[in-house]
């Protein structure tokens, strides 16, 4: 009898207590379609920063997540779409692109801090390499992505675009396959 090894993803990956769910924005009544078919960074990256909506407009908080990874790495698209921005904001760069079939306004991927390797009004499909990961100081014991997702002026939780395939984790296991 063969052996098939299969993956049985069974939590969240590093939510924080109190994360909204992972289809709602701010308030929960603007969903996001699960549109995204790969990490941003990596296979499944370490969630360094969750996201945590801030209160209110200028309140503190954190507006997206922070992915681990080693600089130099390809930042990639997670969802089709258009980019909106390629350059340099404060000195980071900064990759933005709007994705498509996301209503009206529609919804907006940033992922910083990146050499665009794009430019505006490029189409991307997910998983196309937008640019690389820069080497710059961040709030972030290491090197990290930082990838954010709005909708117009309202920023949403980015893990909510990648379907619950993605997000789960847990052991291994073996399962007979019939022959």
């Amino acid at each position: 009898m063969a052996l098939l090894m299969t993956m049985a993803w069974t939590t969240a990956p590093h939510a924080a207590p109190g994360d909204p769910a992972p289809s709602g924005g701010a308030s929960g009544a603007d969903p996001v379609p699960a549109i995204g078919r790969a990490w941003p960074v990596g296979l499944r990256p370490l969630v360094v920063r969750a996201w945590v909506p801030p209160p209110t407009a200028y309140a503190r908080g954190h507006r997206g997540v922070d992915l681990a990874a080693p600089a130099g790495s390809p930042v990639r698209a997670v969802a089709p779409g258009v980019v909106s921005f390629a350059g340099r904001v404060a000195g980071r760069g900064v990759v933005s692109v709007e994705l498509e079939n996301t209503g009206d306004p529609p919804l907006r991927t940033t992922y910083q801090p990146v050499r665009a390797s794009v430019r505006k009004g490029d189409e991307v499909a997910p998983g196309d390499v937008v640019g690389i990961l820069e080497a710059s100081p961040s709030h972030c014991p290491a090197a990290c992505l930082h990838w954010g997702l709005r909708r117009a002026d309202t920023y949403l939780n980015p893990l909510s675009l990648l379907p619950p395939r993605l997000l789960r984790r847990g052991p291994s296991r073996l399962l007979p396959v019939p022959a």
